[in-house]
């Protein structure tokens, strides 16, 4: 046999051994509803996660590149337009190209930012390369409970549900405390590089759980991109409006308004697109529900509520005690393990009792802490909110479980879980909402807390004015506190008449806050008043089939 022949013969066993191989891993990739809903739940958990350790490490982030305050504003601005463009827009992607193509080409793309950020030469290039990782990770949200509610056999689906709860509501939380650490021990650096850490398992769990989606047969539906498109654009333009609103003075930026009129714009020409060319890869009217426009509601209302953990009680902290990020993390890390266990016990009640009780005996505890923290005064540290944080952190527990529990149920009484396009729409829309509800929560509660510190600020000074006996006494009492430390009796009044305001400022923004637990505890009197007009709906968290009814 000659030399050719032989190479050729050698050639061809490698190709037949190669595409053994390939056939081999082929068949490995075979349907794991559980270690596929395990990589989902850590892509969900790892967007929460970045998110938050961006918004809470600005200010670290800042320092270690020497940026104004102006200046690196739109960071997690641009970012969290992304993941709000990436919403509606995921609809698409899923249902060209399926979870699993999405999932595992996302991922790369988000690692590869996450690693650049860092080293970035300029702002420019940093704000790019956050665009980037928002397009990479924006994907994770949408796709996580349509892949979830679709795989997991249906005794198990509330269990997963209760995993979920813990993963986003501990993602959220361990952020700040997680961020401290970092800075503690590693550099500014990490804020950044400690997210990608946990994509690479995430990817291997896709790889090997998720199969490809089944080829289509018959004729392809037309599909059209620019009624997405628009409608994503439109969306993240008026989010970034909301995010930068409280900074520019809202109305009386020109960038504000040119923002919120071209969302507008485009969300109309959005409309006007659905109606002249409607997309079958979408189904609005199969959202005109009542317990799906409630359910909506209850969860804009939750992420609003939140911030009493998120927002309030780390705002305070640092506003009238002075806390580090290290410090705050200390006292917002009580809630985390009382949150392990409660998902559990609220999905095991899920498969017994009513999910409508469920939620509202959430928001009602929720109600009761923030009432707890209403009580606060000007004297109150870490240690005195750890009572209320353990009653807030049953009652997200339980709000969160049952207001997942019962989308999924609305998801399988409408049909929705037989219906791919569907499913992918009602997954959009939860997370559309999802976003905006945080969004428009952070925005207000910051409007409120500054709003109402100047109204109290200013209802102390009228009785704290000059002439007034007791803050006569009250500044003779300071002036003989620093005379010892001041040149000259003038010096000594003058340091004194600054304590006495920068203590008036104090009372006022302890005022304030209190106020913002006021404003969420009405906020769930108000949606657990929405629950009751819930339409009643079967429990199947119970059954024993293999798959969700309808799946």
């Amino acid at each position: 046999m000659s030399a050719a022949a032989t190479e050729r013969g050698a050639e061809g066993t490698l190709s037949a051994f190669a595409a053994l191989r390939l056939s081999r891993l082929k068949l490995e990739v075979r349907p794991n509803p559980y270690l596929g809903t395990l990589g989902v739940f850590l892509g969900a958990g790892t967007a929460t996660l970045c998110g938050r350790l961006l918004s809470v490490g600005l200010p670290d982030i800042r320092g270690g590149l020497g940026l104004g305050v102006d200046e690196a504003a739109w960071l997690p601005t641009a970012f969290n337009m992304t993941l709000m463009f990436m919403g509606p827009f995921s609809v698409y992607l899923g249902a060209l190209l399926g979870v699993r193509r999405v999932l595992l080409w996302s991922c790369p793309v988000f690692i590869a930012a996450s690693i650049l950020l860092p080293l970035s030469p300029n702002l420019a290039v940093m704000t790019a390369l956050q665009v980037i990782a928002g397009i990479g990770c924006g994907a994770f949200y949408p796709l996580t409970m349509t892949y979830a509610l679709r795989s997991l056999p249906v005794r198990y689906t509330i269990f997963g549900i209760g995993v979920y709860s813990i993963d986003i509501l501990g993602a959220t939380n361990i952020a700040t405390p997680l961020e401290a650490w970092s800075m503690e021990h590693l550099s500014w650096r990490w804020i950044f590089w400690l997210t990608p850490l946990l994509t690479p398992l995430m990817m291997f769990c896709i790889y090997r759980a998720i199969p490809h989606p089944p080829k289509r047969t018959g004729a392809r539906a037309k599909i059209s991109w620019r009624g997405f498109l628009y409608g994503s654009l439109g969306l993240s333009l008026i989010y970034g409006a909301l995010d930068q609103g409280e900074r520019l003075d809202w109305l009386g930026s020109g960038v504000i308004v040119a923002m919120l009129a071209t969302g507008a714009f485009l969300l109309i020409a959005a409309i006007v697109r659905r109606w002249m060319s409607p997309n079958p890869m979408v189904n609005i009217p199969f959202l005109r529900d009542r317990n799906t426009l409630i359910l909506a509601a209850s969860l804009f209302s939750f992420r609003f509520v939140m911030l009493a953990v998120a927002f309030l009680i780390p705002g305070f902290l640092g506003a009238i005690q002075g806390y580090r990020p290290l410090e705050t993390g200390r006292v917002v890390i009580w809630v985390v393990a009382p949150q392990l266990i409660m998902g559990y016990i609220s999905a095991r009640l899920m498969r017994r009792f009513d999910g409508r009780l469920i939620m509202a005996a959430g928001f009602a505890t929720v109600a009761v802490a923030c009432l707890l923290n209403a009580q606060l005064t000007s004297a109150w540290a870490g240690d005195n909110f750890w009572r209320p944080e353990l009653v807030i952190a049953v009652g997200l527990s339980f709000t969160f479980v049952g207001m997942v529990g019962m989308l999924v149920q609305q998801g399988v009484n409408t049909g929705a879980l037989a219906r791919p396009f569907d499913i992918l729409t009602y997954s959009a829309f939860i997370h559309t909402t999802r976003l905006f509800g945080g969004e428009v929560g952070t925005a207000f509660m910051q409007r409120l807390v500054s709003v109402r510190e100047q109204f109290h600020s200013n209802l102390i000074g009228l009785h704290a004015g000059v002439g007034n006996w007791l803050t006569d006494e009250r500044v003779r009492m300071l002036t003989a506190g620093v005379s010892g430390n001041s040149s000259g009796m003038d010096e000594a009044q003058g340091r004194a008449v600054a304590l006495l305001g920068g203590q008036v400022k104090q009372q006022a923004y302890t005022l304030a806050y209190l106020d913002g637990f006021m404003t969420i505890a009405w906020l769930c009197v108000g949606i657990i008043t929405l629950v009751a007009l819930l339409k009643p709906m079967k429990i199947f968290f119970d059954s024993q089939s293999p798959r969700p009814p309808g799946g």
